[in-house]
Order: C-alpha cells, then sequence, then structure tokens
C-alpha cells in the first residue's frame, strides 16, 4: 500500500509535501517493470545506432549515386546536418521535458523521428538529404533527453550504472543491424545502387512505429510528478508498480521509509537553470562537458576503409560487425565495475586508457603497417574501453544535476559536446580522408585521443562518486524545502 506520506502537503504550507516517492523506488530490486522500461525507452540508442551506422555504411554509395554523387565532403556536411538537428533538438525539447513531462515528449520526439527518416529515403539532391538527416536528427536529439532522465528516476540506485552503461552502448546493437541491413541493401547485385540507400532508412521508420506502440503502456516519472504539484497521482503510479512486484512474490522494504520535504513548482525558471549550472554547480558542469565533448568526436570509419585499403562500398558492413560488436561488450562486461569500483576511478580509466590506445593506433595507421583486418581488430580494443567511457559520460550528467533541470542539463551537455566532437568532427575527418594523406588522418585521431586523456583527467580530479546513491541525495533537488 502506499504510504500516506506521499498523500498530503506536509504542512499547512499547500505548496510544500513530504513524500517517500525516491525510497521507495530505490527499494525495488530488479524485476520485470524495469525491463520493460529499459527496452521500451532504451531502444532509442538503437534507433541512433542503425541511423549513424547507415549514414556512414552509405556514404560510398551516396558518392555513386547517379542522382547525389556527393564528395566526401559533402557525406561529412550531411552527417554534421543529422548532428546539428541532434544539438538543436536535444536543447529544444529538453527544455520541453522538463515542462510538461517525460512521457509526453516520448511521442512527440519520437514522431518527428518517423517522418523524418522516412523523407530522407526521398531525398533528390543535397539539400533536400541534410534537411531530412537535419530533423531526424532533432527527432533523435530530443529522446535522448527525456529518456536518459526518465531511465535515471525510475531505476533503483544500485543498478543505475550498470544499467545506463548498457542502454547507452545499445547504440553499437543499432549499429550492428545497420551493418547487416548494408550489406544486403547496398549489393548491387540485389538493388540498383540509388535504390538500396534508400531502402535503408525504411528500416529504422520501421523499427520507430514498432517502438511507438511498445510506449504507451509507460507512466510519467513519479519523481518528476512528485515535483509539479501532483504527488497523488505519482504515489497512485507507484502504488500500481508495487502491487504487480507483490504480485509477483517481491518482498518490499517496510514502512516508514526516509522522506523528502518539497516545494512544489510548475516549473524551473531558465534564470535558475543557469544559476545552478554556471555557479553553483561549476565544477560538475565542467566534468560533465569535458565527458561529453571527447566521447563525441567520431570519424567517419567507412571512408577509411573504402579510400585508404580499397573495401568495396558493399562489403563494408563486414567490418562494420565485428567493430559494433566490441564497442556494445564494453558497456555489458564493464558496466558491473562502474557501480562496484566506482564512477571516478572507472570513467578516469576508461577515458584515459581508449585516448592512449586510439593514438598508438592512429601511428600504426600512418605507418601503413595495419591491413583493413588489422585495423578492425584495433578499433575493436579501442573502442571496447571507449564505448564504456562514452556511455559513462551520459550517465555522470544524468545523475550529478537535480531532477528539475535533469533533462536540459542533459541537453545542454549533449548540444555542447556533440557541436564541438560531432559536428565538426565528421567534416574535418572528411577533409582529412580528402587530402589522401595517411598523416593528416592521423592527425585527426591524435587530436580525439588528446580530448579523451584530457576528460579523463577532469574526472578524477573532480568526478563524483555516485555509485549506489539516491539521486537526492548525489544532488540535492532544487525544490527541497529542508
Amino acid at each position: 500500500m502506499a504510504s500516506p506520506l506521499t498523500e498530503h502537503a506536509a504542512s499547512s504550507r499547500p505548496d510544500i509535501i513530504e513524500t517517500d516517492i525516491p525510497a521507495r523506488l530505490d527499494r525495488l530490486h530488479w524485476g520485470r517493470f524495469h525491463t520493460l522500461v529499459v527496452v521500451a525507452l532504451g531502444i532509442t540508442w538503437i534507433l541512433d545506432g542503425l541511423e549513424v551506422t547507415l549514414a556512414g555504411a552509405i556514404a560510398p554509395a551516396l558518392k555513386e549515386s547517379p542522382q547525389l554523387h556527393f564528395s566526401n565532403a559533402e557525406v561529412g556536411f550531411a552527417s554534421s546536418a543529422y548532428l546539428t538537428g541532434a544539438v538543436l533538438g536535444a536543447l529544444f525539447f529538453g527544455w520541453l521535458t522538463d515542462r510538461l513531462g517525460r512521457k509526453r515528449l516520448f511521442f512527440i520526439t519520437l514522431a518527428v523521428y518517423l517522418v523524418a527518416t522516412a523523407a530522407t529515403s526521398l531525398s533528390w539532391n543535397l539539400a533536400s538529404f541534410a534537411l531530412f538527416r537535419f530533423l531526424t536528427g532533432a527527432g533523435i536529439g530530443g529522446e535522448y533527453t527525456a529518456i536518459n532522465s526518465a531511465i535515471q528516476e525510475l531505476v533503483p540506485a544500485r543498478y543505475r550504472g550498470w544499467t545506463d552503461l548498457v542502454i547507452n552502448g545499445s547504440f553499437w546493437v543499432g549499429a550492428a543491424v545497420g551493418a547487416a541491413g548494408s550489406i544486403v541493401l547496398l549489393d548491387p547485385a540485389l538493388l540498383p545502387p540509388d535504390l538500396g540507400w534508400r531502402f535503408a532508412f525504411f528500416i529504422g521508420a520501421a523499427l520507430g512505429l514498432i517502438i511507438f506502440f511498445m510506449r504507451l503502456w509507460l507512466p510519467e516519472s513519479p519523481r518528476w510528478l512528485m515535483t509539479h504539484g501532483r504527488p497523488a497521482e505519482a504515489s497512485a503510479i507507484l502504488g500500481d508498480i508495487e502491487e504487480k512486484f507483490r504480485a509477483r512474490g517481491e518482498r518490499l522494504a517496510p514502512s516508514p521509509l526516509p522522506t523528502i520535504r518539497l516545494r512544489t513548482r510548475r516549473f524551473t525558471p531558465l534564470g535558475e537553470v543557469a544559476k545552478t549550472l554556471f555557479r553553483t554547480e561549476r565544477r560538475r558542469t565542467l566534468v560533465g562537458l569535458s565527458l561529453m565533448a571527447a566521447q563525441a568526436f567520431f570519424f567517419t570509419y567507412a571512408l577509411v576503409l573504402t579510400d585508404f585499403y580499397g573495401i568495396r562500398t558493399d562489403d563494408v558492413g563486414w567490418y562494420l560487425l565485428p567493430f559494433a560488436a566490441g564497442n556494445f561488450l564494453g558497456p555489458v562486461l564493464l558496466g558491473r565495475l562502474f557501480d562496484t569500483v566506482g564512477r571516478r576511478a572507472m570513467i578516469a580509466t576508461t577515458y584515459g586508457l581508449s585516448g592512449v590506445l586510439l593514438a598508438g593506433a592512429g601511428y600504426l595507421f600512418a605507418i601503413g603497417v595495419l591491413s583493413a583486418m588489422g585495423q578492425t581488430v584495433a578499433w575493436m580494443v579501442i573502442f571496447f574501453f571507449a564505448s564504456a567511457a562514452a556511455s559513462s559520460a551520459y550517465l555522470t550528467v544524468s545523475e550529478t544535476f537535480p531532477l528539475e533541470v535533469r533533462a536540459l542539463a542533459i541537453a545542454l551537455f549533449y548540444a555542447i559536446g556533440t557541436g564541438i566532437g560531432g559536428v565538426v568532427g565528421p567534416v574535418l575527418f572528411g577533409a582529412l580522408i580528402d587530402t589522401g594523406s595517411r598523416w593528416s588522418v592521423f592527425g585527426g585521431y591524435l587530436l580525439g585521443s588528446l580530448l579523451m586523456v584530457a576528460a579523463a583527467a577532469v574526472e578524477w580530479s573532480w568526478g563524483i562518486a555516485a555509485e549506489r546513491k539516491p539521486l537526492e541525495s548525489v544532488s540535492r533537488p532544487l525544490a527541497a524545502a529542508d
């Protein structure tokens, strides 16, 4: 039965409530509810991985397309358009997520993605392709903010690190699907070159439609409801979840549980958001920006294979599959350590090791001692650690800021980090690859390496030990009345 503390004001002041909702959420063991949340929400990363990998895998097909005939620089421009859309979409939808709630934005952002990715398949020139990729990115960027917020607020504290890393790492499951799909769809023996890449984008649209129906059962975040003056609704939702656990034989910790006193509010003013991020929590802001910028520095792997190793367009997917496997296994196998060894040690280690390995592999590429297979193995090893590091960046910015600004904080860090690394990266590497010089490309790799090592140093110095702690303990809510 729901605790009565969540049902009424904690004093004579109607704007203050006392609630045990955070403690009730954290006392739950892993159950079917959490698995369904992870599947329905976490699949967004699979969609993003699918989109990014398809864009990379079809890059050679876009260059060979009789209608589009893109250059390497234009391929990079289109990739940057996608990431620019993700940046702006994250900011706009992140602002709405903190105001309107997590659940409403699930459907708005997914609808934007669905329409835009289907429209991409109908592109007729660079401008239309870039526009539709921009809108696709906007939908995905909005998904990141709403979903990272909700997952953090619904998953018990002791599972939060591993869960977040695995979900973010599932980006590479989508990458594997995209790579496998590209093997078939880009095979000229099966489909004309200008038709295969168009069909590829329908894969994302089809998956998005399935996800839309999967999310119909999802509840609003009880933590968001409790800070927006709706504690009774929050308690009812959580009570229903608890009853399902009891029905399956789950024994819940008895009440009374620790409570928190909150001042209810309809929204958080942007001025208070800015004050929190850049004055009150400026050190955490520096950590978040460092981690996000370093992990977002992408490069165009498919073009390296085709331009420097002579791999055929329809064979690129075979090389992307093991690369994606290494990226997914990293968060899965290392994720538990982020909850046991701790955040600071693991984040600093994975970032630092990734940077050192990236510089070493880049040098071997520059002197020409790696074959295409050797290059793929090198990337598998590097990104086994780098993928866990990148996932931990989202974990960090999701759990180290107050609930009231969580979605907008995620959006801001994602936007700045992706703007620095993700938008500039594809254009830079496209231009470097166009030079035909391995040493020029190595310079780009070295820049990415330096960013990773610098982020490791920042995390080690100022990172937060948030493992196994309630969100409200890691970062006190702005609405706290005590």
